[in-house]
């Protein structure tokens, strides 16, 4: 065991599945030299060579259809996107073509790749450096999209991600790359490449990351501190135990486990640093309202970002959701 932060647990997924299989390749943008602009990558350079470790030109599109046709050939690319704004010249490689391999060949050539991107605010980043793009990968079929909260989802995830057959979207938050540390085990969390599955679980189930029966809290990504910071000021101020569910796979959704926390504390607020229109929140409460409607004392309130380009960095903390607002939205379906 050993104390590590989010991006150290990255690392070691990708040592680890690269040690295990040698088609596992890894490109994109100062991934090899520099290790990644966050240092994910960084070592794998020195460990595995060139020929697996690659420096790209800046052009997303290229990446991206470069490692389809990698996995196509039959090799297991893990591709990294600079920054969350750098996908969408990208974007039609993903939809037309990493999504629907599987289908357009019933099954018998899936586009095995992860894609990762680092999102969000919350960093001081230049324009273009901090959108959160999930929703519009979680409406194409044909892909999965994941997001990491902790160092050991992160691990166990990535390692997951490069066993599906799949295409997955990997969402890494980056404003909490380095936000603490926590005991990750050196040892694999499954077999890898034995086909057993367990993959599938890793990849599809939420977690719970505070316990409570009064206020479900729905959330994913760089919000899931605020709101466990939220959920223990309402315990403070009003004896309220809020469970706060971090999502993880955003698609495929847990819905047993969000009908699960809403039917019980009969109250729920979804919280995402997003836009709000179209966003995951909506699909989130609309399950809600279609399946426990019956067991629930108030609407679904949703706490995100706005409907706005993400602003200058200087303008980030007004836009991005913080614990006074997800706290206020709290109160206000407690006290509907």
């Amino acid at each position: 065991m050993s104390q590590r932060t989010m991006v150290e647990a990255l690392n070691l997924a990708l040592h680890q599945a690269m040690e295990h299989d040698d088609r596992v390749v890894l490109l994109g943008e100062d991934v090899a030299k520099t290790g990644g602009v966050f240092r994910v990558t960084a070592g794998l350079l020195d460990r595995f060579g060139e020929e697996r470790v690659v420096d790209t030109p800046l052009a997303e599109a290229g990446i991206i259809g470069s490692a389809i046709g990698m996995a196509v050939y039959g090799l297991l690319p893990v591709v990294e996107i600079q920054f969350d704004v750098f996908v969408y010249p990208g974007f039609e490689q993903i939809v037309t073509h990493a999504a629907r391999y599987a289908w357009r060949t019933k099954g018998e050539v899936p586009a095995s790749l992860v894609i990762r991107i680092p999102f969000g605010g919350g960093v001081r980043a230049p324009e273009l450096h901090s959108d959160s793009p999930e929703a519009l990968f979680v409406h194409v079929p044909g892909l999965k999209v994941v997001c990491p909260t902790t160092p050991n989802d992160a691990r166990d995830m990535m390692l997951a991600a490069i066993e599906d057959p799949d295409p997955v979207i990997f969402m890494e938050p980056k404003r909490i790359y380095r936000a603490g540390r926590e005991e990750v085990s050196d040892e694999l969390p499954f077999a890898l490449g034995n086909g057993d599955g367990r993959y599938n679980e890793v990849l599809s189930k939420a977690r719970v990351a505070r316990e409570g029966d009064d206020l479900a809290i729905i959330t994913y990504g760089p919000t899931v501190p605020l709101t466990i910071q939220a959920a223990e000021r309402l315990a403070q101020e009003r004896g309220v135990q809020a469970r706060v569910v971090d999502l993880r796979s955003l698609y495929p959704l847990d819905v047993d486990a969000i009908v699960e926390a809403a039917s019980t504390c009969g109250r729920a607020l979804v919280v995402h640093e997003a836009p709000r229109t179209a966003g995951l929140g909506a699909e989130v409460s609309a399950l809600i309202h279609e399946r426990a409607i019956l067991d629930l004392e108030a609407p679904v309130i949703r706490v995100t970002g706005y409907d706005v380009p993400f602003p200058q960095f200087a303008n980030e903390d007004d836009y991005l959701p913080s614990v006074d607002r997800i706290t206020a939205g709290a109160n206000k379906v407690l006290d509907f």
